[in-house]
């Protein structure tokens, strides 16, 4: 209650309060006493004007996503109902296969023209797409439920995400992709302009866990950026990936600039090795991305970009200042949601000592609430993990724990389907976590305030020598804490005083460093470039005669 009463504090202690007001002797009793209707007027006139909706609080620059509140009974209604009428696409819904070397020959073909399609063109495609996302929600979130095994409320938050990727880019293009390039500063008499353009053709492949969202964000960059796409989604859900590169094409991508190929990792392989491959943007494993590397060092012909955003030993470091019921409750959202199947998902919880025993009991009284079952069923909290080979690699750690960690918790699922019960396992020490466990699987361990080795420099120093820096959580009350951890820990993303998952487009750019990607961020304003090749022209002005803004240039 602390943070709600600092708050009361600051509102009523505003010199704009009432309670000010009405400690003050020289405020009129009638002041006091008039209604607010007197005062407001309309109920148009409610609102603040300063303060945007919720679709406008990026202003010009884009228009927000649009949600929807799964509390309100008709919202949920009327929200089932356009899922349910949804038409999806049978399992066999087509897309190119492993032809490698006729989808990079129609793709080269098509990049010239392309990339000389002025940049607005290009990103009103991706702004109608993103509308197109919206207007057809029903139709995607059934697929994400029934392809992907996603609860509503995660199907709703990745669509979401999907559509600000789409309308990020096409702002993001626009900004830096104009064919006048910007004048760099120079002598007179010359004229530097540095332009950005596409790269070629680019192997785009997306992970499972995020089909929609992560696909299109990839797709989507690559485009604005002016190249063409021969994208690779994962074999575990090409269906969501086809009815994505079909409703691009209706919004205005020629066919020939963005093609899909569906299958298993050979088909990937073969188009990493393509020596006609510009660049490559990969989502998945560290194993994946590292041989992903290796095949592109190894290849004949230029040196092309990776973009890779990989996996983490994901760390949530709490000390003994932290509200426990604030600390329960984004510790069970970081771990459990979306059954752990989150890159940025919380794998290893680090509770100093003397508060670990109650906080963990609250973990565990939390999560022995979460229902685990078929995530079309609105009370469910975690649905399956995504298929068989997933989850004999959880049952097998499952039962390692078991034989050499302290098991705080096991959660009950159905004994038929790929379901996997949240488990929370205490063990020694941050280094006993050698790899990413994919799952509803938290880890604790205990460290001690002042102590050499087991204290808060030991526990950072040991999630540095993981080699992973992706995600990392911390929840504290002292300033002083946090600018610690904020200079030490190697996290992409660090989350303080929240939960560790989620990040939003344009708001929290999401990506690691070392075992966890190459960078940049995807959603933030860096990522763009890194799809693009430059080129600056220097043009001699004087052969035709001089500057002629210096005749025009006044004094003043």
């Amino acid at each position: 209650l602390l943070a709600y009463l600092v708050r009361r504090l600051l509102e009523n202690g505003a010199n704009t309060s009432f309670v000010s007001a009405s400690a003050d002797p020289d405020v009129p009793v009638a002041d006091l006493l008039k209604r607010p209707q007197a005062v407001i007027g309309q109920a148009e006139a409610a609102r603040h004007p300063k303060l945007p909706l919720p679709v406008d609080i990026y202003g010009s620059q884009r228009r927000n996503s649009m949600g929807i509140e799964l509390g309100h009974e008709a919202s949920l209604k009327g929200l089932l109902r356009e899922m349910e009428r949804a038409s999806l696409p049978s399992p066999h819904g087509g897309g190119k296969g492993a032809e490698p070397d006729k989808l990079f020959a129609s793709a080269t073909a098509a990049f010239p023209a392309w990339n000389a399609t002025p940049v607005t063109t290009r990103a009103a495609c991706l702004n109608r797409m993103a509308d197109r996302l919206e207007a057809e929600r029903g139709r995607f979130l059934a697929l994400l439920q029934s392809e992907a095994f996603k609860t509503l409320d995660d199907a709703v938050a990745e669509l979401r995400e999907a559509v600000d990727f789409c309308r990020y880019y096409a702002a993001e293009a626009r900004k830096h992709f104009a064919a006048s390039g910007v004048l760099l500063p120079g002598p007179t008499g010359e004229e530097n302009r540095l332009r950005l353009k596409g790269r070629g053709v680019f192997v785009c492949i997306s992970p499972w866990n995020f089909p929609l969202a992560i696909f299109l964000g990839q797709v989507a960059a690559a485009l604005a950026a002016g190249n063409a796409v021969i994208a690779k989604p994962a074999e575990q859900t090409p269906l969501i990936a086809i009815e994505a590169v079909k409703l691009l094409h209706a919004s205005g991508v020629p066919t020939d600039v963005l093609q899909i190929a569906v299958g298993d990792g050979r088909i990937g392989a073969a188009l990493v090795a393509h020596p006609r491959v510009a660049g490559v943007c990969f989502t998945g494993s560290t194993e994946v991305a590292r041989l992903i590397n290796r095949a592109l060092a190894a290849k004949d012909g230029p040196i092309v970009p990776l973009i890779a955003e990989t996996g983490g030993i994901n760390a949530m470091i709490v000390d003994g200042t932290a509200l426990p019921e604030q600390v329960t409750d984004d510790v069970v959202m970081s771990a459990f949601r979306s059954a752990g199947q989150r890159c940025s998902a919380l794998r290893l919880l680090c509770v100093e000592e003397h508060v670990a025993d109650k906080i963990i009991e609250m973990i565990v009284g939390a999560a022995q609430e979460l229902k685990v079952g078929d995530p079309a069923d609105l009370s469910v909290q975690v649905g399956p993990v995504i298929d068989a080979e997933a989850k004999a690699r959880l049952d097998a750690h499952i039962a390692v724990m078991k034989k050499e960690a302290k098991l705080h918790f096991a959660g009950k699922a159905p004994a038929e389907g790929t379901f996997v019960a949240p488990h929370v396992f205490e063990i020694g020490w941050v280094s006993d976590l050698k790899e990413e466990v994919f799952g509803p699987i938290l880890h604790v361990v205990r460290w001690r305030a002042g102590d050499r080795n087991r204290g808060l420099h030991a526990v950072l120093d040991a999630v540095a020598a993981t080699g992973f820096g992706l995600t990392g959580g911390l929840h504290t009350r002292i300033d002083e804490t946090i600018r610690e951890v904020e200079a030490r820990s190697p996290a992409g993303n660090l989350y303080v005083n929240r939960n560790m998952i989620g990040a939003v487009v344009g708001t929290q750019p999401f990506g690691g460093s070392g075992l966890s990607g190459t960078g940049p961020k995807a959603g933030g304003p860096h990522y763009l470039m890194r799809f693009a090749t430059e080129q600056v022209v220097s043009i001699n002005t004087a052969a035709a005669g001089g500057n002629a803004s210096l005749v025009a240039m006044g004094e003043e």
